[in-house]
């Protein structure tokens, strides 16, 4: 008799021959041939599908059905409704920011509402910066969360724990917040117009740009629905009846004239918003707990009775800036970490207003304007530095309208708004939770924007899924576990003496858009780079027309400076 070892060997013999003869390459194209012939013969096979439902989708280098792109603006009156929408989409940030960064300076009411007064001020400064001199994108540049770490930071800087009076503590504190501005919009100035982030651009190909486009937007999901749950009967219907007029009630009514889904925010913002008022005088928050009625009424913001009549911002209106060397440090990284994340909104911003892939020429030319946008910053006292607004990006998406023409009357509506205090405060004490339920839309089509750049890449290479799926998950899993820690022990992982130093690593780390673009960029570039096919898959020779204005005459066409005055800027 066979002993077991035999049989089993026997067994395992038979099985290695078989697999030899049926391998991955030989197996599946016969089973593929008999399915095919199958087909073709009778007995009720289904028959072979035509040849052009087998063809992908074809690549787009600019994004179609977008009804007005960068240099075709819309009529007037479509324009100024469109320009003004833009104006409430950016007015969340602008108040968020101050009303979490004023109290704990030592403001009340009335320095709060003069700090979202300039902030919004010089958004619209810098916003028509942008639109005439910069990329010429249809970009809102406001407020940054990026810079709201090393400001809070300052705060509790231990020269200012002495100060008993809380005014004289909120000019100091912002006197400090200036100079660090200051000397942090020297980086981006001499990283734009020299043309470094031109040269570090050049490589950026679309697999390396997916990520941190991607968490650009979705990276901030920590603002949409906890935000939308700190007041639900407001927020939530916010979000029903904005997907209602811009999803559905266009493909319901077939209306020829695009006009719920185009000015959906107004629409439902101003429904809510009276929803939110008939519950704030009918008493329903009347024994509430006052955190919910901070979130939830209509008139607990403090900003129409601290704002004054008329008043234009101007620059060292707080005092002579004062600087420290650790502080400034620290709001340098945060400002590089900012420039990191504007080029991927800048990214998004090209592809909702069908334009071409941005020249490194023009995407440094545009880092260098944010720059000047951060010393006005400084110079105006806004407690804040100033990045692309990655809402206004999604707003972009979600009316189809990428005119320039369009900003630039919402940096109007800013500039006016911010003199006249009485009539800006009214639009800005909208509740909070109305703005967060805006960016679950907005910040989601800024994301699905970096997915679009998939288009142009190898999803069936290897090399391709790592990249994308590392980059990702790590530009995820650290900033999490960096502010997870912070939570916990009040301090971030890096807790040395030096106090600037730990702001430095902390705020870098803390960016998921940063980690995700940083890793990807760095892994894209040393893995096999040179390789022919590589370069095909990494999607490279879609953008390598785009690097200059000879290569595509509709990039000059978008991007070129009025009044010739590409001549002054080398970095072009």
């Amino acid at each position: 008799m066979l002993e077991t070892s035999e049989i089993f060997g026997s067994l395992g013999g038979f099985l290695l021959s078989s697999f030899s003869r049926f391998s991955c390459r030989s197996w599946f194209p016969r089973r593929r041939r008999r399915e095919e012939m199958a087909g073709r013969g009778g007995g009720g096979a289904a028959p072979a599908p035509k040849q052009d439902e087998l063809q992908p989708h074809p690549v787009k280098d600019q994004l179609p059905n977008v009804s007005y792109c960068i240099t075709s603006p819309p009529p007037w009156p479509e324009a100024i409704l469109l320009g003004f929408q833009h104006f409430l989409v950016m007015l969340g940030t602008t108040v968020i920011i101050p009303t979490a960064l004023v109290p704990q300076m030592g403001g009340g009411n009335d320095e709060k509402a003069r700090v979202v007064q300039t902030l919004l001020f010089v958004a619209g400064i810098n916003t028509l910066f942008q639109t005439l001199f910069g990329t010429r994108l249809p970009a809102v540049i406001g407020g940054s969360y990026t810079f709201v770490a090393p400001t809070v930071s300052i705060v509790l800087a231990g020269r200012y724990s002495d100060i008993v009076d809380p005014h004289e503590k909120f000019l100091r504190v912002m006197r400090g917040t200036q100079g660090a501005l200051i000397v942090a919009s020297t980086l981006q100035i001499i990283v734009g117009f020299s043309g470094l982030w031109r040269n570090v651009a050049r490589f950026l190909s679309p697999l390396a740009a997916v990520p941190l486009v991607v968490l650009a937007g979705f990276g901030l999901y920590e603002l949409g629905f906890p935000g939308v749950a700190k007041c639900i009967e407001i927020g939530f219907p916010q979000i029903i009846l904005l997907v209602i007029f811009s999803q559905y009630i266009p493909h319901a009514i077939h209306s020829e004239k695009p006009v719920s889904d185009r000015f959906a925010v107004i629409f439902s913002v101003t429904i809510v918003w009276l929803y939110a008022y008939l519950l704030t005088v009918g008493g329903a928050y009347r024994h509430s707990p006052l955190k919910t009625q901070l979130h939830c009424r209509t008139d607990r913001s403090g900003l129409v009775g601290g704002a004054p009549w008329i008043r234009v911002p101007y620059p060292f209106q707080w005092g002579a800036p004062t600087f420290d060397a650790g502080e400034a440090f620290a709001m340098m990284a945060a400002s590089f970490v900012s420039l990191v994340e504007s080029t991927g909104t800048f990214i998004a911003i090209t592809r909702y207003a069908s334009a071409t892939p941005l020249p490194p020429s023009v995407l440094s030319r545009g880092i260098g304007w944010q720059g000047i946008g951060i010393l006005l910053d400084g110079l105006f006292g806004t407690a804040n530095g100033s990045s692309v607004s990655v809402e206004n990006a999604g707003l972009l998406a979600l009316t189809r309208v990428g005119s320039r023409r369009v900003v630039q009357i919402s940096a109007l509506f800013m500039i006016f708004f911010s003199i006249l205090g009485k009539f800006g405060a009214i639009f800005a004490s909208i509740p909070a939770p109305i703005f967060a339920a805006l960016y679950c839309l907005f910040f989601a089509y800024v994301g699905a924007a970096g997915l679009s750049f998939l288009q142009f890449c190898n999803l069936n290479s290897f090399r391709t899924k790592f990249i994308l799926g590392f980059s990702v998950f790590m530009g995820l899993s650290i900033p999490q576990y960096f502010n997870e820690y912070t939570s916990v022990a009040g301090y971030g992982p890096v807790h040395t003496k030096a106090r600037w130093f730990n702001d430095i690593i902390n705020v870098t780390f803390s960016s998921k858009p940063f980690v995700a673009g940083l890793v990807a960029f760095f892994l894209d570039n040393t893995l096999n780079r040179h390789d022919d096919a590589t370069k095909r898959d990494r999607g490279y020779h879609w953008w390598k027309r785009f690097q200059n204005f000879e290569g595509d005459s509709r990039s000059g066409e978008f991007y070129s400076l009025p009044f010739d005055l590409n001549r002054f800027f080398p970095s072009v």
